[in-house]
């Protein structure tokens, strides 16, 4: 089971990464472990499947599939509710942070990788609709064009950081030599250049 989801060169798996991710949740009424469920919101999204009913409907598709290829006990799958008590709870620096420590061991950066540099803000955090100057949660990514894959993120609020300040920060904790990095306008400042 746990092999299946290793690719060549990594060190852990996925499941292995996600396990040993702390679990939030009061013992009481725990029916799934917490790693299968941010597999199954993995799996799903890669499926392009978007809401709580999607992960619902993801899961009971594919849940017999599922028990064979993971070597589960006969067990239900979480529901809508259950998908969002998780996602709004979770911690996503700690989520990223596991992400990013399994991708990175999977998928070195190489001399003259490109990455592309970017952030984006979420709809869905904007507080102050009518104010001039809104609160927001963004998140920056670094993208590797060879992998195909995020290799960092990072997540902010607007009112707190910038995403030049971010930025900067992330790149020296990632700590790349060799790469060639793409930005948007915004980070094309002099003072940013040196």
């Amino acid at each position: 089971m746990w092999n299946s989801l290793t690719s060549p060169g990594m060190k852990t798996n996925l499941l292995e990464a996600l396990a040993g991710l702390p679990d939030f949740r009061a013992p009481r009424g725990k029916r799934y472990p917490l790693w299968l469920i941010l597999l199954l919101v993995i799996m799903a999204t890669m499926s392009d499947c978007y809401g709580y009913r999607a992960l619902e409907d993801f899961a009971r598709r594919h849940h017999q599939a599922l028990l064979e290829s993971l070597e589960l006990p006969p067990m239900g799958f979480p529901s809508d509710s259950t998908f969002c008590r998780v996602m709004m709870s979770i911690d996503f620096t700690q989520l990223a942070q596991v992400l990013t420590n399994w991708i990175r061991d999977g998928m070195p950066t190489q001399e003259g990788d490109w990455l592309g540099v970017d952030g984006k803000s979420i709809k869905g955090t904007v507080n102050n609709y009518a104010q001039a100057y809104q609160d927001f949660v963004s998140i920056v990514s670094v993208f590797s064009s060879r992998c195909g894959v995020a290799i960092a993120l990072e997540q902010f609020r607007n009112k707190e950081s910038s995403e030049i300040d971010v930025v900067q920060l992330l790149l020296a904790n990632l700590g790349l030599t060799g790469a060639v990095f793409t930005f948007d306008a915004l980070h094309c400042q002099k003072k940013l250049s040196s």
